[in-house]
Formats: structure tokens, C-alpha cells, sequence
């Protein structure tokens, strides 16, 4: 799918610092980009979310994925630009280096995995379209995609578009990626963080499955 058949422009998916993924990554940053209540609401929606025993593809993964203690799954699959950071991850059972910016192309067969994450990073994608399609083709039918993210960011490195707008207007560009992408179904958006939560980073999701046949 080009640009031309969606609603965007080549400048929306322009950035600050648009020299390659892989030199600006290429050091490791083995920081926590969340606070410790927006952690644990990752982790609540992986175990809301999530069905035991599934085999997980987290996408732009880093050093952390923070998987919920006790939650059972099958494998976690780790994709993302600096194997010193994936390596370092507890939560990891493989990893693939591997630019999606570069290459949307995700280098796994058909219904490889029965979930996908990407967490905190949905900002970073110049051809995010491309990657929810290659996403879907890769689950399983009925197989559930998170795209979960906060308001924080390596700012010179998001794509304009998201860093033009608001929380609200950003989680309905990710539903208009799913839309876009298509084959996606049960749409769900919120916001995740418990009003019981002190103030800290918001948490927000949005989530589709892979539609059955």
C-alpha cells in the first residue's frame, strides 16, 4: 500500500533526526522509559489481553517487555535494532535484528505467533501500515495486537504526525493504521492506567485481533 492510497502525506512520517535507525540504536540504552504504575499496567493488560500459552511477538523490543510475573506463555520472540538490549532481556526466548523501517517485511512465516506487543514505541514507524499488515499476517487467526503507548518519546525520532498531536488524536491514528491495514476486528481503545493509579506516565491501548476466517 502506497501513500497515495492512504490519508497521509510523506511528511507526516518525517522526523528531526531521519539518519538511520540502526546508527542512531546502535548504543545501547538500557533505561526504563515508563514509571513503575505504568509498568504494571502494561503488565495487567498482557495478562487481561493475552491468553496463556501463546506464543508472543514483541515488536520493537528493547530490555525490557515487562511480561507479568506468573502469566504463562509459550515463547516470547524479541524484534528489534540492538541485540545487546534484547539479549539483556528476561523475558525474551529469541531475538531478530531487524529494521521495520528499512524492511517492513517481518522475517517470519504465516501464523507464526498467537499474540503481538508493541509497547511505547508505535511513534518511531515511518511505514506503520506496512508493519500492522506484515503483523496480521503473522498471527493466528483471533490472535490479539497490542499497540500500547505513553506520551513519552525520544522526541527527535518520532514520526511529525505523532508528535503534532494530542493523546486522543494519537490513539486514533493507531486505530486508523489497524483500519488501513485491514483483516483486523473487535477494535478496543482506552485508557489502561486504574483510576485508583497515583498520577504518573498515562497508559494508553489499542488493540485489534486477527480476524477468523
Amino acid at each position: 500500500m502506497s501513500l497515495q492510497d492512504t490519508p497521509f502525506s510523506p511528511m507526516d512520517f518525517s522526523r528531526m533526526v531521519d539518519s538511520d535507525d540502526a546508527y542512531f540504536y546502535q548504543v545501547p540504552r538500557l533505561v526504563v522509559h515508563i514509571d513503575d504504575q505504568a509498568i504494571e499496567t502494561v503488565g495487567g493488560l498482557f495478562r487481561e489481553e493475552i491468553p496463556p500459552d501463546s506464543r508472543v511477538l514483541d515488536l520493537l523490543s528493547s530490555w525490557r517487555s515487562h511480561w507479568p510475573k506468573g502469566h504463562p506463555k509459550k515463547s516470547m520472540t524479541g524484534l528489534g535494532l540492538n541485540s545487546v538490549e534484547m539479549a539483556d532481556n528476561p523475558d525474551l526466548d529469541d531475538y531478530v535484528v531487524h529494521d521495520v523501517n528499512r524492511r517492513p517485511v517481518l522475517p517470519f512465516d504465516d501464523e507464526s505467533f498467537d499474540a503481538a506487543v508493541i509497547t511505547v514505541s508505535i511513534q518511531y514507524l515511518t511505514q506503520p501500515v506496512e508493519v500492522f499488515r506484515e503483523v496480521n499476517r503473522t498471527l493466528t487467526p483471533g490472535g490479539p495486537f497490542l499497540v500500547i503507548f505513553s506520551n513519552r518519546m525520544f522526541f527527535q525520532k518520532a514520526v511529525r504526525i505523532w508528535t503534532m498531536s494530542n493523546d486522543g488524536q494519537r490513539a486514533g491514528l493507531v486505530r486508523e493504521y489497524f483500519k488501513l491495514a485491514g483483516n483486523f476486528e473487535d477494535m478496543r481503545t482506552g485508557f489502561a492506567n486504574p483510576e485508583t493509579s497515583p498520577p504518573g506516565d498515562p497508559i494508553y491501548v489499542v488493540m485489534g485481533k486477527k480476524a477468523k476466517p
